[in-house]
């Protein structure tokens, strides 16, 4: 028997590709805030699973390091960019849901099929440079501020695991009803799930001080705006043809009160506001040497409680230029 911590994180899973959502309302609000000041909230987001594809081939296991990515950005006031170190760095609360059965190119899921094709959940770190994403993302989303590195935790909880936290999904008032394609009684009655999480920083301060790590935030998954088997339903229902080991992450995990941001975007409001930490440090964005962990778990009373185990990744300086 091998003890925990001798024990060597692998991949759950070989990711053939990967499908980031965007189902938190209130992150999708509160960061287009910061992007998009007089139109937050664009007017699809309550209609339709947001989404962008993103790079499988720099997905790690937990435990990883993530060099701090050089990229374009533009000053305010400049009229061209320059290439440096992010100075933004960030990390973003999800989980990574991994597709079981897939189905043929052309044939939809319906959502009375959805939760069959899912196998289970791992937490997962989209880590993303602000300063980098500010610059690239219109026309065409997210690119080089988030392929440089996200990390998945090493073990999958699944399915049949998370039956005791199911809870309803519903909307707010006033907010439209999935259409029919995205709609299902079972959906409505349970296709919600009661997941705690939380975000946890280390700096390297601390870690030569031999502090614990502190918590930065905590939510809830029962939140999001849309469910797995919604976000299963959509991707495949123009024929896309999914297969074992995709990965649907959910987005960023925030929630609706102060300090349940899900990135340091949010919890310090675009970096006006620093974040205080033990030993007088502060932070806005990541620096070099804090290491970042994500952490989850399920408890209700009458079922054990299940844990996700940590996604972990530690920060390192930016490569030399090329």
């Amino acid at each position: 028997m091998t003890s925990l911590d001798q024990a060597v994180p692998l991949m759950p899973a070989r990711i053939g590709d990967y499908t980031d959502f965007y189902t938190s309302v209130f992150h999708a609000t509160n960061v287009g805030k910061f992007f998009r000041p007089d139109n937050p909230l664009m007017p699809n987001y309550k209609w339709v699973p947001i989404g962008y594809h993103g790079r499988a081939s720099s997905i790690v296991v937990s435990g990883t390091p993530i060099r701090r990515p050089r990229g374009q950005t533009l000053a305010p006031g400049a009229t061209a960019p320059t290439v440096a170190p992010s100075q933004r760095l960030d990390y973003e609360l999800e989980l990574g849901a991994l597709v079981g059965p897939g189905n043929a190119l052309g044939e939809p899921v319906a959502m009375a099929e959805a939760e069959d094709r899912l196998f289970g959940l791992a937490l997962l770190n989209d880590w993303s440079a602000r300063d980098l994403q500010a610059w690239e993302y219109q026309p065409l989303g997210p690119f080089l501020a988030k392929n440089f590195g996200s990390t998945l935790s090493p073990w999958v909880v699944t399915m049949e695991a998370l039956a005791p936290f199911r809870a309803p999904f519903t909307r707010p008032d006033g907010d439209p009803q999935p259409l029919p394609y995205l709609d299902s009684a079972t959906n409505r009655a349970a296709g919600a799930l009661d997941i705690q999480l939380s975000v946890w920083l280390q700096t390297a301060a601390m870690r030569a001080r031999g502090d614990a790590p502190v918590p930065l935030s905590q939510s809830n998954f029962k939140d999001a705006y849309w469910t797995l088997a919604q976000l299963l339903t959509h991707h495949a229902s123009n024929g896309c043809n999914l297969q074992p080991g995709d990965l649907l992450g959910t987005g960023t995990q925030s929630g609706p009160e102060a300090g349940q941001g899900g990135s340091l975007l949010e919890l310090s409001a675009g970096g006006k506001q620093p974040i205080s930490l033990p030993g007088g440090e502060q932070r806005t964005f990541l620096a070099d040497g804090d290491t970042l962990i994500l952490r989850a778990h399920c408890q209700r009373p009458g079922a054990a409680r299940i844990g996700f185990g940590d996604c972990a990744g530690t920060v390192l300086p930016a490569p030399a230029a090329a």
